[in-house]
């Protein structure tokens, strides 16, 4: 099996949460390094135990426990934004791998529940402290198709941070033409007065 093959199957195999509670930056490169040897298959707290055996299955590793440096395994949690605090920084959003924060400059954001990986990365950022974790009811593990959706919604993202930006509409003028066009309709204005 080729690497970039063994890559996409141990990727697939990961709950696609973005946390980087592995100590690389998503879980594409957790799988690259996985893939390489490079770490070690105990290092995905939101995976837990049943990730840990699905990984050992596929590189024919030993099972082992979660490594605690990562962090605990636990219920999925969901970001929820105290929305009368929310001073609107954009912070979070910037901070989010999948766009579950909604929100713009200056203005109150929310978190679109059903998007959110619950992978904390919105905490740090707040200067306000606005954000918590909370379990959430009915959906106690993260199943496959919802790590489905967050990494296309991961790739989509990385996709639109890379583009280039777009053209701006028109062209942009120095600061001299500004100035001629300002005093241009400064003299119209004075010339208009003067007629009346």
């Amino acid at each position: 099996m080729d690497s970039a093959s063994l890559v996409q199957r141990i990727n697939a195999v990961l709950p696609q949460t973005q946390c980087t509670k592995c100590g690389y930056d998503g879980c594409e490169p957790y799988a690259q390094a996985l893939a390489h040897g490079q770490a070690d298959i105990n290092r995905c707290p939101p995976g837990g135990d049943e990730g840990v055996v699905k990984l050992a299955t596929l590189l024919d590793r030993p099972i082992k426990p979660i490594d605690p440096a990562c962090g605990e395994p636990g219920p999925l949690r969901v970001a929820v934004i105290d929305e009368e605090h929310c001073i609107g920084c954009t912070l979070c959003i910037q901070a989010c791998p999948v766009d579950a924060i909604v929100g713009a400059n200056k203005r109150m954001h929310t978190v679109l529940a059903d998007w959110c990986t619950g992978c904390d990365l919105c905490l740090p950022p707040c200067p306000v402290d606005c954000i918590e974790m909370r379990e959430v009811d009915g959906h106690p593990t993260w199943s496959t198709e919802q790590a489905e959706h967050a990494r296309s919604r991961y790739e989509a993202r990385k996709q639109r941070l890379s583009a280039p930006p777009p053209e701006p509409l028109a062209p942009v003028a120095s600061d001299s033409e500004k100035q001629q066009a300002v005093a241009a309709a400064l003299a119209r204005a004075r010339a208009r007065r003067g007629q009346t």
